[in-house]
């Protein structure tokens, strides 16, 4: 059964290598700092949000900054693999029309790039962490999983977009004004703890809070997080993924008409 896909990821291996280093390049080409601007891209936005949020939320909170960290960290991945995989198609269309191969491929490298930018942003927030006395521990592993489902909704949720994306353009200006109500809920600069029980479990039905509360549960508070947290993280990435390839599937011979 997995011989056909064996087979078929042989066959595009070396494209899809070359998009990815493609993609991964471009987002730093003539830039002076190069790779560092993706570390230094979101300090740079934690110190003004800390210097900004301390004041107001974080005085009583410890470990704050890590706190906000890992709320931004979470996000940026979130945004920017949808953001990019929602132009995957049209912005490699000269390819497409051309070269028959299959489309999901341009989606799966802009996810790839952007893990990758996640990757070395992840190493600064351990840095951070450590720096600022958060203690490691032996439950850091299961990190593991909101790591692998978040990249599994973004795939989703990027098929999703890039198909709307070939039909409708106002996609782009719509989910701008989204990502932003999707961070203000997200509780990246504020507690949920004020909040009744009620309204805290409904914060979860946003995916990517759930994340957002799955690493701080692990890395501040050393806690493993309950089961619905799991449940919240890991179906959302099936969903996500479900829904954006029944749309890959029903569509994937209209694309090349609307580009």
């Amino acid at each position: 059964m997995l011989s056909p896909i064996v087979t078929r990821w042989q066959k595009y291996n070396f494209l899809f290598e070359e998009l990815v280093k493609r993609d991964f390049k471009k987002r730093y080409k003539r830039t002076i700092l190069g790779m560092a601007w993706s570390m230094l891209g979101p300090l740079l936005h934690l110190l003004v949000i800390s210097l900004i949020f301390i004041n107001f939320f974080g005085r009583e909170m410890p470990h704050f900054v890590i706190y906000v960290f890992a709320g931004i960290k979470i996000f940026s991945f979130f945004k920017e693999s949808t953001s990019q995989g929602m132009q995957s198609l049209l912005g490699n269309r000269g390819i497409i029309s051309k070269i028959k191969v299959p489309k999901y491929l341009f989606l799966l490298s802009k996810n790839v790039a952007s893990l990758m930018n996640f990757g070395l942003m992840l190493v600064m927030f351990f840095i951070f962490a450590a720096v600022d006395g958060v203690p490691f521990h032996w439950k850091f592993i299961f990190l593991l999983y909101p790591i692998i489902t978040l990249t599994v909704f973004n795939i989703g949720v990027g098929l999703i977009l890039s198909a709307l994306y070939v039909f409708f353009r106002d996609v782009q200006y719509l989910y701008d004004i989204f990502t932003l109500l999707v961070m203000w809920l997200s509780a990246i600069f504020y507690s949920i703890d004020g909040f009744s029980i009620t309204v805290q479990r409904l914060f979860l039905l946003n995916p990517i809070f759930s994340h957002i509360h799955f690493f701080r549960l692990i890395v501040l508070y050393g806690v493993i997080p309950s089961w619905y947290i799991w449940l919240s993280c890991g179906l959302s990435a099936f969903v996500a993924l479900a829904i954006g390839s029944f749309f890959y599937k029903r569509f994937n011979y209209r694309f090349i008409y609307y580009m």
